[in-house]
């Protein structure tokens, strides 16, 4: 007799099988990448690739990827290389790279469009090779916003439903651009706790078998003008209050913690044998972490403010080193730019802040943690008129964050920046052919 197993369960078993296999140690150059990338920057990177949102009247106007030479060496170090319009304007939020570092897909939470663009053949020089347009046709999900990279996979974690509410899930597609399983986020009471259906960030402990998800608010929040936004509070109270510990082999929701005021980024800890992730609460401006307790149920603890928490100083990124003893956080409101020791992750404490802009959104660093990287776009109704839009990079020596150079975004016509991701010449070649564009 014949067995027919359902796709979702394929995929299921696919993971369990991926997760048996122990990724490298140092996971990757960046610390927010997933650790089943196998092709790493070692070293110094050579270009930056930016995700930036289009200006109308601006250039053309439309969404790009815009390349950076990051190479000190190089003649055109601190310059920008290449840009790669997509056509059109559907604000252009988050990237990431398939598990082979080859392609790197760009989602936009408002018209939901999916751009994968060729960065291996030449990491200077960008290709774009596929459109995905049918992603909310498919998954029922709109505002595609983080991309994660499992083997042979993609895992895409999504802001909004088709009501654009912010009840949503996660999708599953293959290195292809083909899409292969839904999962809804947890809504009300279960074994698992109440969940609230709303998502935003993904990031994956192999070794703890473990998926942990974030939350954010719809679409109709998010596409508002932030200033009325501030001011309704029905809108306000639709937040995710939420983050959700999945079971990476079954990809069920295993535990419900509440985590008040819209957590956003999820950052494992990248020490050997951890068990904890951090991220930053958007509207309460705290840390908490996430852990496992002597009994090995998962719990959330605030564990610290970032600044002052009654200005709303809005942290919307963080940074976490490689030994997992450091955190940057970038706040958008202040544009302050701080460090937290977090040698007692249930205890971080400040240890340095400056000022990088008017606003700051983004913050990636290297690997060696010798770099800092900072852009200023959070979403096109919420830069409250600011037109200092640009891309940093500073030396970190310990000390003091020293700024080595500055693009201006306008000044080049390109627009805002928001997504960074480094690449390297290494990197270059053995592409095989992608599915053409559609």
């Amino acid at each position: 007799m014949k067995t027919t197993i359902s796709r979702p369960r394929r995929l299921a078993m696919c993971l369990y099988i991926a997760s048996l296999l122990s990724p490298p140690a140092a996971r990757a150059d960046e610390t927010c990448n997933s650790p089943y990338m196998t092709n790493l920057i070692k070293g110094q990177e050579d270009y930056m690739h930016v995700w930036t949102l289009g200006v109308a009247g601006m250039g053309d106007g439309a969404d790009k990827l815009v390349t950076i030479d990051v190479n000190p060496r190089s003649r055109k170090y601190g310059k920008v290389i290449a840009s790669v319009a997509v056509g059109g304007r559907g604000e252009a939020h988050h990237m990431g790279f398939t598990d082979d570092r080859k392609y790197l897909w760009a989602g936009r939470l408002e018209d939901s469009k999916i751009f994968v663009f060729d960065i291996g053949t030449d990491p200077s020089r960008p290709r774009l090779v596929n459109t995905i347009a049918d992603v909310a046709q498919k998954t029922g999900f709109v505002g595609p916003h983080t991309f994660y990279a499992l083997p042979g996979r993609m895992l895409l974690g999504f802001l909004s439903g088709k009501d654009h509410g912010g009840v949503t899930g996660m999708a599953v597609y293959n290195n292809k651009g083909d899409y292969v399983a839904r999962y809804p986020m947890p809504v009300g009471k279960s074994a698992a706790g109440t969940g609230d259906g709303y998502g935003y960030d993904l990031a994956v402990n192999p070794q703890k078998n473990a998926l942990l998800s974030s939350s954010f608010t719809g679409l109709t929040n998010y596409m508002a003008d932030l200033g009325k936004l501030i001011k309704d509070a029905a809108a306000m109270k639709q937040f995710g209050n939420t983050m959700v510990l999945w079971d990476l082999k079954a990809m069920t929701p295993r535990r419900v913690l509440e985590v008040p005021g819209a957590p956003l980024e999820v950052r494992w800890s990248l020490r050997e044998g951890e068990n904890w992730a951090i991220t930053a609460t958007a509207l309460t401006s705290k840390l908490w972490l996430v852990n496992q307790d002597a009994a090995g149920a998962w719990q959330a603890a605030d564990v610290g403010n970032i600044g002052d928490p009654a200005q709303i100083p809005l942290p919307v990124d963080i940074s976490i080193a490689a030994d997992g003893k450091r955190l940057w956080v970038n706040t958008f409101m202040d544009g302050k730019t701080r460090l937290f020791d977090l040698s007692n992750p249930r205890a971080p404490v400040q240890i340095y802040e400056k000022i990088t802009g008017k606003h700051v959104n983004m913050v990636s660093q290297s690997w060696d943690g010798k770099r800092v990287y900072i852009s200023t776009s959070l979403l096109a109704n919420w830069d409250l008129g600011n037109d200092d839009q640009f891309v940093k990079l500073y030396n970190w020596d310990g000390n003091e964050l020293k700024e080595q150079w500055k693009i201006d975004f306008y000044k080049e016509k390109l627009g805002r920046p928001h997504h960074m991701k480094l690449n390297a010449e290494a990197n270059r070649g053995g592409v095989p052919n992608m599915v053409a564009a559609r």
